[in-house]
């Protein structure tokens, strides 16, 4: 159950390191970072069998897709980045969703 959390995590500390190269683009180099190292701390504590991961994996990925919702609208989800964080965001909450409902019924 950690592996989704350390994929996300790399994902989007990838996409804000691209971000910054393409455009120089600060927010993104940190949003990036900042939700690379929110998954990775929940992939630690999951596979640590530690209280907490899943619901910081489930909120990471609901702001994510809030995010790429909000950024979507205006744009007509037509640009790649919106798109992608809608995406990742929509996998996300969805595993981890499921995940939440399998432990506690």
């Amino acid at each position: 159950m950690e592996h989704p959390a350390f994929t996300l995590g790399l994902l989007t500390a990838a996409g804000g390191f691209m971000g910054y190269a393409r455009k120089g683009s600060v927010p993104s180099l940190v949003a990036g970072l900042v939700f690379g190292s929110v998954y990775g701390y929940a992939g630690y504590l999951l596979h640590h069998n530690r209280d907490n991961g899943l619901e910081i994996a489930l909120g990471a990925s609901l702001v994510m897709l809030t995010t790429g919702v909000a950024r979507g609208i205006p744009s007509r989800f037509r640009k790649p980045v919106p798109l992608t964080l809608t995406v990742l965001g929509s996998l996300g909450s969805f595993y981890y969703y499921n995940k939440y409902k399998e432990f506690y019924p």
